[in-house]
């Protein structure tokens, strides 16, 4: 199996990483690995984390306020946003069907 972000999830990790880096130097590279780390969790447990809206599943994060939003799909697990856990939380729910 593997994971793969959409475009646009991936746009997200790297505008959460470019806000943090310029809250504080090294912020944003901690987001990144802490995203990082919770993509390879996933990987190896996909069934692991709580059904956010069926069929997505939740990750969240520990240091940051985010989770990371996905799905499993055959032999791939899509991510399908990187959003913050207290603002818009359905915004990224169409990008279940695309």
């Amino acid at each position: 199996m593997r994971l793969t972000f959409l475009t646009i999830a991936r746009d997200e990790l790297t505008e959460i990483k470019r806000f943090y880096s310029r809250q504080q130097q090294g912020l944003g590279d901690a987001f990144k690995r802490e995203a990082e780390a919770a993509a390879r969790l996933i990987l190896e447990r996909p069934l692991a984390w709580q059904i956010e809206i069926e069929p997505a599943r939740r990750f969240l994060l520990n240091r940051f306020p985010y989770k990371m939003v996905y799905m499993i799909q055959a032999e791939q697990i899509v991510v399908l946003a990187i959003m913050h856990q207290h603002r818009q939380p359905d915004y990224w729910v169409e990008r279940i069907e695309n």
